[in-house]
């Protein structure tokens, strides 16, 4: 007998007005199901509009199209039996944990008696017994989120949403909260029927989830459904649990059919949007796949493992070294290309020289600055100058953090310079 459904999420489309009038698409075409019994993750970078359908879900916004249906009735505000676990705790520090915990049972207007019975319970649940009287400037940050996880679960959900639930927190803690969590799933000790887990950690992803969705960006949008069928307990270091691992790298980093790969935007556009990685993080990357073991090429879940960095650790840096040529991605790997391995092998002098030489060939933006201050006749221009130019594309933070990253390469590469007390661009040294 098939397991109940709980969500049905159809063709959802989700925009936002930009200042110019016209619209940001965040989240199109997005199907999602959820049966009763199932963990299903979100998994990609940044950007992708994660956290976004995750507020959909819960009621939080309404999409612009598309239906949103939790067990048999359309969302159309917070939906009772939907709850969620936050990343950042979102506790409130002035109450005890007995009192963070009770919150959500007296919005529902529960009896005092089993409002404090279930808070307790929850507590107890979670392993936080003890800690009832304790404030939250008390705990450790893996404490903490067991007070988000023990609020969440008091009030009985039937769907608990986690959004990328233990990122905040270092890898031991995140591992030992994890595994508490999927054994009290495991033992149906939990009072909830199914969770949507937003995350950008592959492993995290493989080891919790029976179904994982791709998100791609810009939108965002699924670009593979993967099944998980790995009995629980489930061991990282075992073979398929590998294979897995690795394949979801290479879906992450292949070209969408008909397109130019998926880390590298067309040469010929200005208005890219650029990954805010300095450059002393393209050098220890370069450096570090340059020597041994990887010798120039790297698999990216292991050096990935090896520098414990995630998909949003890792991929903007390999994206950015894409972008100015010293490295090719794909297929799940990351080589050095000949100007990479010149890179790593170079004196600081020769490594700026070189860096510039990439950086005003293959980033548009920075030769677009760079000939705009040579033309004209005081070799400055102002930050808006730009700026209104970036956001004419892309959104207002987007442009900022596109801007950022451009200025931070181009002080390494000594290509052009900018004084940020002033917002202005500037040759240095104009010829």
């Amino acid at each position: 007998m098939p397991a109940a459904r709980l969500l049905d999420i159809h063709s959802v489309r989700q925009a936002f007005p930009k200042p110019d009038g016209g619209d940001l698409l965040v989240l199109d075409d997005i199907d999602l199901e959820l049966a009763e019994g199932e963990i299903v993750g979100l998994l990609g970078r940044s950007g992708s509009g994660k956290s976004t359908l995750l507020r959909l879900i819960a009621g939080l916004a309404r999409p612009t199209a598309g239906d949103i249906v939790y067990l048999g009735r359309p969302v159309a505000g917070p939906a009772p039996g939907i709850a969620m676990v936050f990343q950042n705790f979102a506790l409130f520090p002035w109450l005890t944990v007995l009192e963070n915990v009770q919150l959500g049972l007296e919005a529902l207007r529960l009896p005092e008696s089993e409002v404090r019975q279930r808070a307790l319970a929850g507590i107890d649940l979670i392993g936080l017994d003890g800690y009832e009287s304790a404030y939250p400037r008390e705990l450790s940050g893996g404490m903490r989120q067991r007070v988000g996880f023990a609020r969440a679960l008091v009030v009985h959900p039937n769907v608990l949403l986690m959004d990328e639930p233990f990122s905040a927190l270092d890898i031991l803690t995140a591992e030992t909260l994890r595994n508490d969590f999927l054994d009290l799933w495991s033992e149906r000790r939990l009072p909830i029927k199914g969770v949507i887990l937003v995350t950008h950690n592959i492993e995290e992803a493989v080891l919790m989830c029976d179904r994982i969705l791709l998100f791609s960006r810009n939108p965002g949008h699924v670009i593979s459904e993967i099944r998980v069928d790995l009995p629980r307990p489930r061991n990282r270091l075992e073979p398929r649990f590998r294979d897995l691992v690795e394949g979801i790298y290479v879906s992450m980093t292949a070209p969408p059919v008909g397109s130019t790969p998926a880390l590298v935007p067309s040469e010929r556009r200005v208005e890219v949007i650029l990954p805010r990685v300095s450059a002393n993080l393209i050098s220890g990357l370069i450096e570090t796949m340059a020597g041994a073991p990887y010798n120039g090429k790297a698999d990216l879940p292991v050096i990935a493992g090896s520098l414990h960095m995630e998909v949003d650790d890792l991929f903007p840096v390999a994206e950015a070294l894409q972008m100015l040529r010293l490295a090719e991605v794909g297929e799940g790997d990351i080589r050095l290309t000949h100007a990479g391995k010149q890179f790593s092998e170079a004196e600081l002098d020769d490594r700026k020289k070189l860096f510039q030489h990439q950086l005003l060939c293959y980033v548009p933006l920075a030769a677009h600055i760079r000939r705009v201050l040579q033309e004209r006749a005081n070799h400055t221009a102002p930050r808006s100058r730009f700026l209104d130019e970036l956001e004419d594309h892309m959104t207002i933070e987007a442009a900022e953090q596109t801007l950022r990253a451009v200025i931070a390469w181009a002080r390494f590469a000594e290509a052009f310079a900018y004084d940020d007390e002033t917002q202005t661009f500037s040759l240095e040294n104009p010829t």
